[in-house]
This record gives structure tokens, C-alpha cells and sequence, in this order.
């Protein structure tokens, strides 16, 4: 009977202690908040000029979207993030340039800087007007609670700036090494096919060389400006990886060669100094 009765005891704490934690229980919500409002010292046109370009293009303010819980407003960092855009791209664009910024609700651009993003990041033409938009992005945690502020439209026209890298003196380039058909050669042989011709580029613009090449896969490939033995002119990978990254005017590390062979159009942009290879 004693036994009886402790087994009771204890199923009548267990019950209890159920009870207490059931009762304890509670779940914290994220009820909301409000889009942040954005605001531009500059009203329709950004000043972009190369003499000024250490001053002020333009200074943002967003208000706080005051993300609010079932237990009070929230107390956990916001990030914010800024995106321009072109008008009409509807923030679609995957060059638009997107900003992160921690906390602050005010960001300055200086010229030189904002005519960088243009330029470098969107790839504008310089010297011609562009229509743009610009709003803000806030959220918690990893891209949750999702806010967007109201969109500003602005003018702004970037001015030209030097390539940051050094463009081919001649406007000409060609590819060599073991990624190719020719082979670590330079001046390219004219057999079994005329390489000078099958591995130079196409002048794009003043700043940018495009090839169309079939490649084995694997090895590695240096760019140079001539086709005479002359070693001292040519490009060498910075860094990155075989598909995109930035390149110098340098003897230094070879591109390397995509993994997996197939033809590949290469971009060179001396611009901004960056190659990609894309799979046709």
C-alpha cells in the first residue's frame, strides 16, 4: 500500500511540474513595423564633377522602421541597405549597386565615390545623363522582417575617370599559354592555323577586348598587347578565379584556365580591371 501510494505522490508532481512549464510558456511574435521614409539633400540632380570630386554628391537620412514585438519594439540591430538603380529596372538589375550599411540611418556619398558606383558598378556611360532611383532596404537578421522605403529619382551625369588599368597602347590583344590552342608561344605561330588571328581579341571600345576561343581545360594564360617575342607587354591575373577577377599590367601569376573545356567568350575591361569567361 505504501508503494501505492508514493507512485501517486509521483505522478501527481509530475502532472504539476507539466502544468507549471505549460503555464510558463510564451511565444514573442513580430507584430511590424513602418517602412523607413528617405530623404536626399541633393533634390534632382547629383553634382558630379572631377575638380569637386572629394565633396558632397549627396547625404541620405531614412527614419527608423521601429520593428515591433508582442514584448515592445525591438532591441536587435537593424541592417539597412541602400540600392540605386536605373529608372525603370524596377531594382531588377543585377548590376544596380546595393550598399549595407549597420545601424546608422545616414549615409554621405562623396562625388568621386557615387561616380565610381556608376561608372565601375553599373557600368554608365560617362559624359551622358542618367536617370536614376534610389531607396532603402531595412530588415533583421538574415532578410527577415523586409522593408522598403520611398523611392527618390535623381539625375546624374558621370564624368569620365582614367581606366584603372593601363590600356593596350596599340588596341590590340591577343591570348597565349597552355589554356589555348597555341601554347605557351609568343609571337603565335601561323601553323597548323593562323593563331595571330584565331587568338586575338576584338576591340570592343576604347576599353574593352572580347575573344570567343575554345579552350581544353585547365592550364593557364597570360594577354598581351603584341605579337613580337616581347614578353614586357602583357596582363597578368591580380586575383579572382577562372572565370572573373581582376587583372594588372604585370609579369606576374597567369590566368588560369576554366576546369572544364568548351568555348568560352572572354571580356576584358581595362575600365575597371576586371576579365570574365563565359561558357557559349
Amino acid at each position: 500500500m505504501k508503494k501505492i501510494i508514493n507512485y501517486m505522490l509521483l505522478a501527481i508532481m509530475m502532472v504539476s511540474v507539466m502544468w507549471s512549464c505549460k503555464k510558463d510558456e510564451y511565444k514573442i511574435f513580430l507584430e511590424g513595423g513602418t517602412a523607413p521614409v528617405l530623404a536626399s539633400t541633393a533634390v534632382t540632380t547629383l553634382p558630379l564633377v572631377f575638380a569637386t570630386k572629394d565633396n558632397q554628391a549627396t547625404k541620405l537620412t531614412w527614419t527608423n522602421p521601429n520593428y515591433s514585438f508582442t514584448t515592445g519594439l525591438s532591441s536587435q540591430d537593424v541592417t539597412y541597405e541602400v540600392q540605386i538603380d536605373t529608372t525603370g529596372a524596377n531594382f531588377t538589375n543585377p548590376k544596380k549597386k546595393s550598399l549595407s550599411i549597420s545601424k546608422d540611418l545616414s549615409y554621405t556619398f562623396t562625388q568621386t565615390e557615387f561616380n565610381d558606383y556608376l561608372l565601375n558598378t553599373m557600368e554608365l556611360k560617362p559624359a551622358m545623363e542618367h536617370s536614376l532611383e534610389i531607396r532603402v532596404k531595412s530588415f533583421l537578421g538574415k532578410d527577415a522582417a523586409i522593408l522598403y522605403s520611398n523611392v527618390i529619382k535623381l539625375k546624374a551625369t558621370p564624368y569620365a575617370i582614367p581606366p584603372k588599368v593601363e590600356i593596350p597602347a596599340n588596341g590590340t590583344l591577343w591570348i597565349t599559354g597552355s589554356a589555348v590552342a597555341s601554347d605557351w608561344k609568343n609571337p603565335l605561330p601561323q601553323t597548323p592555323v593562323n593563331y595571330s588571328v584565331t587568338q586575338r581579341f576584338t576591340k570592343i571600345s576604347d576599353t574593352k577586348y572580347e575573344l570567343v576561343i575554345t579552350m581544353p581545360g585547365g592550364g593557364g594564360y597570360k594577354l598581351l598587347q603584341t605579337n613580337d617575342g616581347n614578353w614586357s607587354t602583357q596582363y597578368s591575373k591580380k586575383s579572382g578565379d577562372p572565370l572573373a577577377g581582376e587583372f594588372e599590367k604585370k609579369d606576374a601569376s597567369q590566368f588560369d584556365g576554366p576546369t572544364a573545356s568548351g568555348s568560352y567568350k572572354i571580356s576584358v575591361d581595362f575600365q575597371t580591371g576586371k576579365y570574365t569567361l563565359t561558357l557559349q
